[in-house]
């Protein structure tokens, strides 16, 4: 496996909307430790779940991963991310720093691997995820993130934009944007140093920030999108979308 990339998966307790939500029980297992697994069985790199919370880290040790304790007043995932790796690699031999939502228990590890090609451009500092949108009603919904890119090469986008609006104008595909970043080191420690943009606050995306600041940030384009689990309505999807799996799976 190598050893220049770590995937970092940042876990808290404090989700309002679903509160405990990285403990939700899935088919017998805590939604953190499903997505754990899916991390490791990508194959890429080492895997850590960076969390504030004791329950959590005890969750993943049990499941035979590693956690790291980060500070609870982080204003974001990239920072809690940011203070894992520093913490756990202070020799600064990963280069890539993947950062998967603790709340994807249905991510194809397929598609973090995938995350990782635009990287082969020394040009790129971010890369990230999304799919065509196939769902009309998402072409118009504010929950849905659209990414506007320019093709630089098959199933590859270089994103100039991401917003809630429906975006581009005018016939043509859509794009679903799935929030996994896969960062070089030195492009998420410029990253946590800036302060939050203009852009950034408006269309409150993350990623605009980087936008703003000159960083190329490129997509892949995979088939499908992960399920987020925000409302005890996604959790009950995801519980029927892994059963489902595990009884086709299964012997």
């Amino acid at each position: 496996m190598p050893d220049d990339v770590l995937i970092v998966i940042p876990a808290r307790m404090a989700a309002t909307r679903l509160p405990g939500k990285p403990l939700a029980d899935i088919a017998g297992e805590p939604m953190i430790v499903h997505v754990l697994r899916r991390a490791q069985a990508a194959g890429v790199g080492a895997v850590v779940v960076a969390t504030d919370s004791e329950v959590i880290a005890a969750s993943v040790t049990r499941a035979g991963g590693r956690a790291i304790m980060t500070r609870p007043d982080h204003v974001s995932g990239s920072d809690r991310i940011h203070e894992a790796v520093a913490s756990s690699d202070p020799q600064k031999r990963c280069r890539i720093i993947v950062n998967v939502q603790g709340d994807l228990p249905t991510l194809a590890p397929a598609d973090i691997k995938a995350a990782l090609a635009p990287l082969d451009d020394p040009a790129v500092d971010i890369a990230t995820l999304a799919a065509e949108i196939v769902i009309p009603q998402e072409r118009t919904n504010p929950n849905v993130v659209k990414v506007v890119g320019a093709t630089v090469a098959p199933g590859r986008l270089r994103a100039l934009y991401f917003t809630r609006a429906t975006a581009p104008h005018g016939e043509g595909p859509l794009y679903h944007h799935i929030g996994l970043y896969a960062y070089r080191r030195t492009a998420l420690e410029r990253f946590v140093s800036l302060p939050p943009s203009s852009l950034e606050l408006r269309e409150k995306l993350e990623q605009l920030r980087a936008l703003e600041a000159g960083m190329r940030i490129d997509v892949a384009i995979v088939d499908s999108v992960p399920l987020g689990v925000d409302t005890p309505e996604d959790l009950a999807r995801a519980r029927e979308i892994i059963k489902a799996a595990l009884d086709t799976s299964g012997p």
